[in-house]
């Protein structure tokens, strides 16, 4: 029995001899920066209402445009649009069945204006062709650099029994308010049905009825308005300002007459109601402790609802309606990932579907309810089909104050071979900041995520408080507290990453677009010694001056904004908004930062990164300030994104110590311009030239 007993411990030793002779595992291939920032192959699948067309959106020399073609042969499918610069974004179906309608912004300044298509001819018209909004002197108005302030269309409304028609909304008369109008899509003719003078939006039926207004109230609530039948406006109901960002009409039966909404009031999470607009009768329909409904299914013409989607760390859809629990049931047989119905058909006999998954492309599929049968059309990158992704590993972290901060973190595959979202040793990590901040990271193929941890990087998405999705108290958490508490949940997530060994504590970059930029500026003032280094996109480095410099038509909601971020109207809020800004702290910054801008950007002004950059200039601190003078809030063209992922991936390889893909071609196309800290990467320079 002893001589059993010691074979085995010297069994056990040299198994252990053995497992620490292994070699590491083998790091993986860098992953072309195109693969994962061009274009995708197609994107933004749908039908045509007769269910004769297939459309998506797939790259024309390398901008993206609107292609059709027959639902039984999508192979077939030609461009109908012929955009050749910034690539169409956001499309849909006329109910004609015959024309496409999209809209489109000139080089990024979110002006958009509405076009249509025939899928026939390829004719394509704008419709909102307007350039100038008359003053009170009857003079265009201009803007600080002298050009006229270009109006901004949206579609407030389409329905299948005006198949001619939309509604638009326009702020040709008044920049900050937008009329409603209703235009027909063959002859252009536009017939106004609603002026506007302070309202936030409208809601209209399907018969094109406005039946309801909203205007934000002194205290940043919202007040919903019905027509009382004379011209003039009667109260329907209050939503205080805590649940403002939680509660909204959604959409009407097919009678008209029962309106559906999400609301928190009285609760936490929004849960989804249903409201008799004749006797006032309020029935809960879906509810979910942990998170808010996120999106409704609903019949195309019944106007029924057929199911509800929740996030919380994965999207989980829940069928209210019996006729459809078998289409789903099989569906979610077909693939894996998390079912999305992309779009379906106005008999309802067709639907487009897609699989989202962590670690590959999306998968869409065709799917005929009658013969209950999917079939498979193409995935959105086809060139990631057969290469090794990392998983994303939803987890819960737990806030200072107690508070569930739902994150997302990315290894290296080759870290954690049995993905346990455990490295085999603390990595350098990257904290990448979501932006809104009224918005959030989710579960699913993200390419930045990919991008940095095939380049060795941890990566790590947290939803702090401010972030949507989880109930009203987690969003009000954050009211005042930018570069407070919203900020203490960063450094709690990247505290929690150190203690648990998944980061090495002396090599943490911070990166993120819009409130992610300010976020990365916050972290580089405020806590200057938690992180190497920050990127930041479009971030705002001034509260006070970035709501100075708001659109117009974000006016209508500026209560939205005192009430959440500060007041620049009083002293205290003025106050307020200096201490929390970066840009009073540049002395602090110590580490490096990349700042990427685009020159038109209407939301957070290119003046906001110039400020940053001159004080650190003139307090010689070292910054790198990367401009692209055709775009807006974020990059669109793929030239411009390749470019600064180019730049940014130098920049970390330099401070974090991870792996770099040379620039190459990456440059070519884009309208970069480095104006300042170009020595501070090295081969910046040589690439540029």
């Amino acid at each position: 029995m002893r001589k059993m007993l010691v074979l085995m411990l010297i069994f056990v030793f040299l198994a252990l001899v053995l497992a620490s002779c292994k070699p590491g595992a083998k790091e993986a291939p860098l992953i072309p920066r195109k693969l994962l920032f061009g274009n995708p192959d197609k994107a933004s699948v749908q039908i045509s209402p007769d269910g004769k067309h297939l459309s998506f959106l797939a790259p024309v020399n390398n901008v993206l445009n609107v292609w059709v073609g027959p639902v039984d042969e999508p192979d077939k499918a030609e461009p109908v649009t012929s955009d050749t610069n910034r690539g169409i974004r956001s499309y849909f179906w006329a109910y004609t069945g015959k024309h496409i309608i999209y809209i489109q912004d000139l080089a990024g300044d979110e002006n958009w204006q509405v076009h249509v298509v025939d899928i026939a001819t390829k004719e394509d018209r704008n419709l909102t062709p307007f350039e100038e909004i008359p003053g009170p002197d009857g003079k265009p108005i201009t803007l600080p650099d002298g050009k006229p302030l270009r109006p901004m269309a949206r579609v407030e409304a389409v329905s299948y029994k005006f198949p001619e028609e939309i509604l638009v909304g326009l702020n040709t008369r008044n920049p900050q308010f937008h009329d409603v109008y209703r235009l027909n899509i063959l002859t252009g003719d536009l017939k106004l049905i609603q002026q506007n003078d302070g309202f936030m939006g409208f809601q209209a039926d399907d018969d094109y009825n406005i039946r309801f207004a909203a205007r934000m109230t002194p205290d940043g609530g919202m007040a919903l308005f019905r027509p009382d039948g004379r011209g003039g406006w009667q109260p329907f109901e209050m939503i205080p300002m805590e649940d403002t960002l939680t509660t909204s009409p959604v959409d009407f039966d097919k009678s008209g007459q029962l309106l559906y909404m999400i609301d928190s009031r009285g609760r936490n999470t929004a849960a989804l109601f249903s409201v008799d607009l004749k006797t006032g009768e309020k029935k809960l329909l879906f509810e979910d402790p942990r998170a808010d409904v996120s999106r409704i299914m609903m019949h195309p013409v019944e106007k029924k609802v057929e199911a509800v989607a929740v996030e919380y760390l994965r999207t989980e859809l829940t069928v209210l309606d019996e006729s459809i629990k078998g289409d789903l049931d099989y569906l979610k047989t077909v693939c894996e990932g998390d079912l999305q119905v992309m779009d379906r058909t106005l008999d309802d006999k067709f639907w487009a579907v897609a699989y989202v998954v962590d670690d590959g492309p999306v998968r869409y599929y065709f799917y005929d309810r009658e013969k209950k049968q999917a079939r498979f059309l193409f995935t959105n990158r086809k060139d990631l089909e057969n290469v090794k992704l990392s998983k994303m590993h939803p987890l819960v972290i737990k806030s200072r104050d107690g508070l569930n901060l739902v994150s997302y973190l990315t290894l290296p595959g080759w870290t954690d071979p049995d993905n346990d979202g455990r490295p085999d040793k603390p990595l350098p990590m990257v904290l990448y900041v979501h932006g809104g901040p009224w918005g959030r990271d989710s579960w699913g193929l993200n390419s930045i995520h990919q991008w940095l941890a095939n380049r060795g990087y941890a990566v790590l998405s947290v939803n702090f408080r401010g972030s949507t999705g989880f109930g009203k108290d987690f969003i009000n958490a954050a009211n005042l507290e930018w570069a407070g508490k919203m900020h203490d949940d960063l450094i709690d997530a990247v505290n929690w990453a150190v203690e648990n060994k998944i980061a090495d504590k002396g090599k943490v970059a911070i990166m993120g677009g819009s409130y992610g930029g300010y976020a990365t500026l916050v972290g580089l003032t405020f806590t200057p010694d938690v992180f190497a280094c920050g990127v930041d996109i479009v971030g705002p480095s001034n509260l006070k001056t970035l709501l100075e410099t708001i659109p117009p038509y974000w006016k209508p909601q500026f209560e939205m904004f005192a009430s959440r971020v500060g007041d620049p109207r009083t002293e205290e809020g003025r106050k307020l908004l200096e201490e929390r800004s970066p840009l009073t702290y540049v002395d602090r910054i110590k580490k490096p930062l990349l700042i990427g801008q685009g020159a038109n950007d209407p939301r957070v002004k290119q003046s906001e990164s110039d400020q940053i950059v001159k004080a650190m200039q003139e307090k010689n601190i070292p910054v790198t300030y990367v401009l692209y003078s055709d775009e807006g809030h974020g990059f669109a063209r793929p030239e411009n994104r390749l470019s600064f992922f180019a730049v940014s991936e130098l920049f970390l390889a330099r401070h974090l110590g991870g792996r770099a893909e040379e620039v190459g071609d990456d440059f070519k196309g884009s309208t970069i311009q480095v104006p300042q800290g170009i020595e501070q990467i090295p081969g910046l320079k040589e690439a540029l030239k």
